[in-house]
């Protein structure tokens, strides 16, 4: 019974042993790449899955093996010039498929329809200029006022009275507006045209503010994928020490089983996140003009060092003197004070210069006879007792006056946007260090201690799953911050009128 006592003995220590080993190899291994995710990564790469492209084509070959055609084959192929739709045959050829930040703005700044509708309209308002400016159109007169005797068009005894003169004449006549009415008001025009350039550039640091959010929440999705890859290795790792616990009766099977499901519920997480980065990519081929289904490649780093984001101050400042929306209002502001002169001028006579040539034949019969000219000059006053121009006037005033009121609410929701989304910056700051200095490095230690004593006497099985649980999250968490980190200081400079670069 000694004997027999001894060898059994024997036989859980080499097996201890052998477990041991076996952890202790696995636990430097996952030691060591912890170890090497504190060091800053040089690039962080999203690559989008190829199944999307891949599957289609496969459901298009099964749908051409039917009897009849169906439109399903066209929809479900994939991308190619044959079949690319119209409105994206230009985005889809341009552009590389991999892009940092400051080439997915360029992307967008050429391809995004919505910006390229704002540009043909400021190119639309442009043009309206010297149209406004040009003279107006000379108008070609021509009378006849002797009719032949027994022409249809003579009524009653017409031409039969040789003490009437019947004169023909040509005349051309040419109208002018009070100098200045033209010139102020191609001036206006501009105004309004360059206030819709401005427009255009605000519009453009919006959805280079929304394509930001896209660019971050896509690292940070992949990120989220790296965490829990990681995750799904240190279950595995668990799930190999219950197991030899088990067989040396020295656990529970419910906890071998536990480790298995907690590392499946890993495993599809990864799914979710993955599909979440799909739509990510989605959006942001979208917002740059391509098509959703196109391969894209982001570059970038999310852990880059905050550095050089000026001072609440200096953001205000710039936001005051360069933003594109104050620009707009500001300009808006001027085209409303020149409205108000051009409305006074109309107080101001027009002009209409006449020339006339007559002859006492037809215009166009031989010999006609003696020539004379008559010259004309016409003033076009306002009448009816100014009540247009009155009103006019009072509708300019009225068109100044809230012109100023909106350069004054625009000017206060700058400043104010400003401030909120620095004082988000500096929230997501402080969260960001705290989570990355106090919480992940406290969160990983408490799972290896765990992981180290459940090794060694079997104690603290869920202890040791919920610490691992506790790492996944505050490890997500942070990814999350330091991802919304980034979409705080990029939202930020938009704010202040700047591109995040």
């Amino acid at each position: 019974m000694l004997i027999h006592g001894t060898s059994k003995i024997s036989a859980v220590f080499i097996v201890k042993r052998i477990t041991f080993a076996l952890f202790a190899s696995a636990f430097s291994a996952a030691f060591a790449q912890s170890t090497g995710s504190d060091t800053p990564p040089a690039s962080v790469t999203v690559q989008t899955s190829d199944a999307p492209l891949s599957t289609p084509p496969s459901i298009g070959a099964q749908l051409s093996g039917q009897d009849k055609p169906s439109k399903a084959n066209e929809l479900f192929a994939p991308v190619t010039k044959a079949n690319t739709p119209k409105i994206y045959a230009k985005p889809v050829a341009s552009g590389p498929t991999e892009m940092d930040l400051r080439q997915l703005w360029n992307e967008m700044k050429i391809n995004n329809p919505q910006l390229s509708s704002l540009r043909e309209s400021y190119l639309s308002a442009k043009a309206t200029v010297p149209q406004i400016a040009a003279p107006a159109n000379p108008q070609v007169g021509l009378v006849w006022s002797g009719m032949p005797v027994g022409s249809p068009l003579a009524l009653g005894a017409a031409g039969t009275n040789p003490n009437v003169s019947n004169n023909n004449a040509i005349s051309i006549a040419q109208p002018f507006q009070f100098p200045g009415k033209r010139s102020l008001a191609a001036n206006i025009a501009d105004t309004n045209a360059e206030a819709l350039l401005a427009q255009s550039e605000a519009t453009y640091l919006q959805l280079g503010a929304q394509l930001s959010s896209l660019y971050y929440n896509a690292l940070a999705a992949q990120k989220q994928l790296q965490v829990l890859k990681e995750s799904v290795v240190r279950l595995e790792m668990v799930k190999n020490v219950a197991k030899a616990r088990y067989a040396n009766n020295a656990a529970a099977y419910v906890e071998y089983l536990n480790a298995q499901v907690a590392q499946s519920a890993a495993e599809a997480d990864q799914f979710n996140v993955d599909r979440q980065l799909q739509v990510a990519i989605n959006n942001i081929n979208t917002l740059v003009g391509r098509h959703s289904r196109e391969k894209l490649v982001l570059r970038g780093d999310v852990r880059r060092a905050m550095t050089g984001v000026p001072t609440l101050v200096e953001l205000e400042d710039y936001a005051e003197s360069s933003h594109p929306a104050l620009k707009s209002s500001a300009l808006q502001l001027d085209a409303a004070r020149k409205g108000v002169d051009l409305a006074k001028k109309a107080y101001l006579p027009d002009f209409q210069v006449i020339g006339s040539s007559y002859t006492p034949r037809g215009p166009f019969a031989s010999n006609n006879g003696a020539l004379y000219y008559q010259f004309e000059l016409d003033l076009i006053i306002p009448l009816y007792f100014f009540t247009k121009e009155k009103y006019g006037v009072e509708q300019a005033q009225r068109n100044q006056a809230s012109a100023e009121a909106g350069n004054i609410s625009n000017r206060q929701q700058i400043v104010l946007a400003v401030n909120t989304a620095y004082a988000a910056y500096e929230q997501a700051k402080v969260q960001t260090q705290f989570l990355k200095e106090r919480q992940v490095p406290q969160a990983d230690a408490a799972y290896k201690v765990g992981l180290v004593q459940y090794s060694n006497n079997g104690q603290g099985f869920n202890d040791l799953l919920t610490a691992q649980t506790q790492l996944r999250n505050l490890e997500v968490q942070l990814a999350l911050a330091e991802a919304n980190l980034m979409q705080a200081q990029a939202v930020l400079l938009v704010s202040a009128g700047k591109e995040p670069f």
